[in-house]
Parts: structure tokens; C-alpha cells; sequence
């Protein structure tokens, strides 16, 4: 009988290429007994266009690599000091909606980012975390046959210059990150957190 439990890997610094390739796998693969995961990692510099985005969302590329990807959404930056929370939830087994489990994604950054003190919210029309009306969390999910793949990504301590070179999700919103709100907060330490609110919903 199925348990309700979830595996959280941790991967370090990878490339987006290998990591999407695992995932991809893994989802196309996935039996109703196997375990869902939630896959935490950091990737080398990179520009990801989703299914509704096009090249003409690069301003300016300075030589950083562009990738299309599978996922929803349309461009935007991933780097060094941005923890990626990719989420592979069996939605039938766990009867959730897609709507549900986006709700409980953007809920658990809240919660986290509540836990030291950073109030964040949601907003209508535009999937994702703010700040003092800048995104602190992008949000980028597909579904395959029931499973969700792909996931969100938390800036904490980045190099934030190169959204400037880009039109981000297709909307104006300035970005921000942890370590611009709360200079005294670690990557680890925010990381420790996520996880723990990951298990209180998922577990």
C-alpha cells in the first residue's frame, strides 16, 4: 500500500542539461508505486525559455547560454545562489489538483521566508512568490500523465544583473532575493528550512 512520504535529494551545483535529462527520465519511467521526490539543486549560469516563451525575451545574451525547456512559462535566469525545487508528485495517488499543488508549492516559500521574518505573497494571474511587489520565486511546472515535473526557483544569494538582459515570465516585475531583505541569512540555513516545510505538507 502506498505511504504517503517523499524523497528530498539534495544534488549541489549542476548542469541544467544533465539534471533535466534525469528528470525527464525519471517522470517518463515513474511507476504508481514509485516515490515522489523533490529534487533540490543549484545550475551554472543559464537563460531557460519555456513552452510559451520565444527568443525575442533575450535583451541581451552576454555569452550566457540559452536552453528551451519543457516546462511552463516563458524565460528566465538561473545561477549560483538560487536553490531549484524540482517537484515530481504523482497528483492522482496524492488526489491532488494542479491548481492545489501550486498553491501548495507557493505556500511552502511563504512559509519558509515566514520563518525569518519575510513577508511574501501571491498574485493573481502571475504564478510565483513576491516581495514588496518584486518576484522572489518563479514558478515553471508540466504535467505528464499525471505526475509533475519541473518546479520553482528561489533566488537567496545571486548575481540578479542578468534578468536585466531579459523580459522575465513576460511580465515587468523587478526581481529580489533573500539576501537583499535579510543580509545575515546563509543558503544553507534557508535550505535547512525549505526542507522542513516540504515534509510538514508532503509527508
Amino acid at each position: 500500500m502506498y505511504k504517503k512520504n517523499i524523497k528530498i535529494r539534495n544534488l549541489g551545483l549542476r548542469r541544467i542539461q544533465d539534471v533535466c535529462s534525469s528528470m525527464n527520465d525519471f517522470t517518463i519511467t515513474r511507476k504508481i508505486s514509485t516515490p515522489d521526490e523533490i529534487w533540490l539543486v543549484q545550475h551554472y549560469p543559464v537563460f531557460t525559455i519555456g513552452v510559451s516563451g520565444t527568443k525575442h525575451d533575450v535583451l541581451v545574451s552576454n555569452n550566457i547560454p540559452i536552453i528551451f525547456s519543457n516546462r511552463g512559462g516563458k524565460i528566465t535566469y538561473h545561477a549560483p545562489g538560487q536553490l531549484i525545487i524540482y517537484v515530481l508528485i504523482n497528483l492522482f495517488r496524492r488526489k491532488l489538483t494542479v491548481r492545489r499543488l501550486i498553491l501548495l508549492m507557493q505556500n511552502i516559500i511563504i512559509s519558509t521566508l515566514k520563518s525569518f521574518s519575510i513577508d511574501s505573497y501571491i498574485l493573481n494571474n502571475f504564478p510565483g512568490v513576491y516581495v514588496n511587489n518584486k518576484k522572489i520565486c518563479s514558478l515553471g511546472l508540466r504535467i505528464r500523465n499525471g505526475c509533475s515535473f519541473h518546479g520553482m526557483a528561489l533566488n537567496i544569494n545571486m548575481d540578479l544583473l542578468p534578468f536585466e538582459y531579459i523580459n522575465p515570465c513576460g511580465n515587468s516585475f523587478k526581481m529580489t532575493q533573500v539576501i537583499d531583505i535579510k543580509p545575515n541569512l546563509c543558503f544553507k540555513i534557508i535550505k535547512l528550512m525549505l526542507m522542513h516545510k516540504i515534509r510538514e505538507i508532503f509527508s
